[in-house]
């Protein structure tokens, strides 16, 4: 069953000969429970896409439908993570997840709605951090408060846009196995679009892969990540259908970057 569905989505910023086209003719769909990733080089409209999805940009052609129903505007069916933490600075850790599940589950009593933000960011292992507030957190902190807010929103889909770009290495890999924990754990899974720039970030967490050439964005192809659920790392890594699988996104992305400047080949 198709949870999102994008055809021919057109997005143009500008007026006359300042316009500048993000993406032009994006067709895709995901259906619900995937957990799809949008790869592509920076500057190629992903975070574009996200904002259509989302619910803040309008798009100048095409349509991006949830349910069957045209995406109008923000809604609480939608949880978003982005790269910069968008925690609120003046609230805890707990009363910033607190402040997502009021907007999303009205029916919650304030006592309901303490318990459940304890209850998620016990999950991403923030229990002894709940009275902290952002500045005394730490960025990989900061966002597992994120993760913990749009989790116990309890949305039907997760919107995530590099949610894990500005962390380092180490970081990184600890909130990637933490997310695939979480969304792999759950009975009735998220539907996941999960924006990124990182070949193997994609691979370890998606179903799909949908790759957008250079600006502007167009559908360059859609690949399957064939690997059972669910993963570790360490074991996929070292199979030689991960570096195959690897190597046939890296060529689309490289193929397609060549192009870009003029058809020299891109070793890799």
């Amino acid at each position: 069953m198709k949870k999102i569905e994008v055809r021919d989505l057109t997005v143009d910023y500008g007026e006359r000969e300042e316009r500048f086209t993000a993406l032009d003719g994006v067709s895709f769909s995901v259906k619900s429970g995937e957990f799809v990733s949008v790869v592509g080089s920076s500057g190629c409209g992903k975070s574009t896409l996200l904002s259509v999805l989302e619910g803040i940009t309008r798009p100048s052609g095409g349509t991006a439908v949830i349910d069957g129903a045209p995406i109008v505007g923000p809604g609480t069916d939608r949880g978003v993570v982005f790269q910069h933490y968008s925690l609120f600075p003046w609230m805890t850790a707990r009363h910033n997840v607190t402040f997502g599940v009021k907007q999303a589950r009205k029916d919650l009593s304030p006592k309901r709605r303490l318990e459940v933000a304890d209850e998620f960011l016990n999950q991403v292992g923030l229990e002894g951090f709940k009275d902290k507030y952002p500045s005394q957190l730490s960025g990989g902190m900061q966002q597992r408060v994120a993760i913990a807010r749009a989790l116990a929103m309890d949305a039907e889909i997760l919107l995530m846009d590099e949610p894990f770009g500005a962390l380092d290495a180490k970081n990184r890999i600890k909130l990637q196995e933490l997310l695939l924990r979480l969304w792999e754990g759950r009975e009735r899974k998220k539907t996941v679009v999960f924006v990124t720039h990182d070949i193997d970030e994609a691979i370890l967490l998606s179903d799909r892969v949908v790759m957008l050439t250079n600006s502007p964005g167009r559908v360059h192809g859609e690949i399957l990540v064939p690997f059972p659920r669910p993963r570790g790392r360490a074991k996929l890594v070292r199979t030689p259908e991960y570096s195959k699988l690897r190597s046939e996104l890296l060529s689309l992305l490289f193929n397609d970057l060549s192009r870009k400047i003029g058809g020299e080949e891109v070793v890799l």
